[in-house]
């Protein structure tokens, strides 16, 4: 299980995730933060970035802030940052 924290920016042009140098994540999100909307789009979209399904990944914490804190079932703490790592780079 990884357990990952990052800031969510609904409202953008396009769905996508940037880690900074400093190894926070923030990911913007083509929906709007309305009715669950801005949620569903980050949990499906980590599903297809951490390659598992859409039910491995769960919202602890942040429900309606920016600051979120989501569990990723089936991806342990080195694959995880190994994803990260490979997205800091291509950015």
């Amino acid at each position: 299980m990884f357990i990952i924290h990052l800031r969510a920016k609904p409202g953008a042009k396009t769905t996508a995730l940037q880690v900074a140098a400093n190894g926070s994540v923030t990911v913007r999100l083509k929906a709007p933060a309305q009715d669950g909307k801005a949620n569903a789009c980050l949990l499906a979209y980590l599903a297809e970035v951490f390659g598992v399904s859409k039910n491995s990944v769960e919202l602890l914490s942040g429900h309606t802030a920016p600051i979120k804190k989501i569990r990723i079932e089936g991806v342990d703490e080195a694959a995880g940052q190994a994803v990260l790592a490979r997205l800091q780079a291509a950015s």
